[in-house]
């Protein structure tokens, strides 16, 4: 079954200004979460929902849902990929990790 891109995540060092800046141009709601530096993104109708967070430097992830985030883990680094992000629980809210491909695109991964 293919796996859909289902999230989105924006990163960069001023989540304010990014917030802000998504916010006017596009008319995104965006909800802060409490105890985190991070915003939820809702794009409107028939658009997927995204975050915008902190990091070092400018990214953009897309998360890819799919049955089984380890073994699909698990496919990448035999295909030659590395795993960035470990499978990682965030209690009420989701299950992710990341992956970098063999150029060294970051890509997300959610369960289905």
């Amino acid at each position: 079954m293919p796996s859909p891109v289902t999230w989105f995540e924006l990163t960069g060092t001023d989540t304010a200004a990014l917030r802000t800046f998504y916010a006017d141009l596009f008319g995104w709601e965006i909800t802060p979460v409490d105890g985190m530096d991070y915003g939820i993104v809702t794009a409107g109708d028939g658009g997927i929902g995204g975050g915008i967070t902190a990091g070092d430097s400018a990214a953009t992830v897309v998360y890819l849902q799919v049955d089984d985030i380890q073994a699909t883990l698990d496919r990448v680094e035999q295909a030659g990929g590395k795993t960035v992000v470990p499978v990682t629980v965030i209690p009420d809210m989701v299950t992710f990790a990341q992956f970098a491909d063999p150029e060294g695109n970051v890509v997300g991964l959610t369960a289905s």
